[in-house]
């Protein structure tokens, strides 16, 4: 498995190391080199009252040998909650030859403070995949705006949406996609209110695992439709082959964790993330029980909330 940067929530702006890297930022005000790119993880971001996105990407271009530059974190771009990432990943195609050695790329890096998660416009991040075939590692951060197409990608090994919605136009791209090297997918598909619509029937294709024959980590995580995710997962064919299994941060309650319990053996997993969840004491004790000899995240034990009557569940993420 690749190693990747573990974290709650999404305040991580990838500010200290990014795959295995310690970030540089190449600021364009400053004159500062970077001695040897190729053992770096190169960032940047648009500072509003300073310099915009294209000042910071010419910096980049001008002083750094982009050639041996293995990772990319890109920040703020203009007015993320207004303004889309569509000229942003123009850059980074237009300019891909001068990236032979790119293998990991994070879009959207931004903290909370920054711009919510949902408040992130992006764009379709297809011709990333197109113009960068040797690229081992994709994320990106916020769903608004966000388009992916079918495409075939022989390299790469970790694909990551954090959103607070994933559309399910997106999900359904994720299935159809061929990606035989894909060790490790990961999507946050949020709320509706959102933009999170994607629906069970949806997820079909990736729990088939028909076209990732190489995944070995899946995670489909803050949702409000957990208890049906676990459900499907219960019987998904892919999950004989994985290692671990990440249903966190959604509205898992009994029922969901009952329909794991009752589906195909889990015992040949590492680790199941089940954190942030709406489980009782009693079904918590169950869990870990039944998986002795798994590692099992059932931390952050919510309550449900009573309003005039009615319950109410949250995800971890969403706005």
């Amino acid at each position: 498995m690749i190693p990747y940067d573990t974290y709650f929530g999404y305040k991580h702006r990838y500010e200290d190391s990014y795959a295995g890297l310690p970030v540089i930022e190449v600021v364009p005000e400053e004159d500062e080199e970077i001695p040897d790119p190729a053992s770096v993880a190169v960032r940047i971001s648009a500072e509003m009252d300073d310099y915009d996105v294209d000042e910071a990407f010419d910096a980049l271009l001008k002083r750094v040998d982009t050639a041996k530059v293995p990772a990319l974190v890109i920040g703020e771009w203009e007015d993320c909650y207004g303004t889309s990432s569509e000229h942003l990943v123009g850059l980074l195609v237009d300019n891909a030859a001068r990236f032979p050695g790119l293998r990991s790329l994070f879009l959207g890096a931004l903290s909370s403070d920054q711009a919510e998660i949902s408040w992130i416009t992006q764009s379709d991040v297809t011709p990333l995949l197109e113009a960068f075939p040797r690229l081992e590692r994709l994320e990106v951060r916020g769903g608004t705006g966000l388009e992916l197409r079918p495409v075939r990608h022989e390299s790469l090994r970790m694909l990551r949406f954090e959103t607070g919605g994933l559309p399910a136009e997106v999900v359904r791209a994720i299935g159809a996609c061929e990606l035989p090297a894909l060790e490790h997918l990961e999507l946050w598909l949020g709320v509706e209110d959102y933009g999170g619509n994607a629906t069970v029937a949806d997820l079909a294709p990736i729990l088939s695992g028909e076209r990732l024959p190489a995944l070995r980590h899946l995670g489909l995580q803050d949702s409000e439709i957990q208890d049906e995710i676990a459900a499907a997962v219960a019987a998904a064919p892919v999950v004989a082959r994985l290692e671990s299994l990440a249903l966190s941060m959604g509205m898992l309650t009994d029922a969901g964790a009952e329909a794991l319990l009752g589906g195909q053996p889990l015992t040949h997993l590492h680790t199941l993330d089940l954190h942030h969840h709406f489980l009782t004491d009693a079904m918590v004790a169950r869990v870990t029980e039944a998986l002795p000899g798994v590692e099992v995240d059932l931390s952050k034990q919510e309550e449900a909330e009573e309003d005039e009557g009615e319950v109410w569940r949250y995800v971890a993420v969403s706005e």
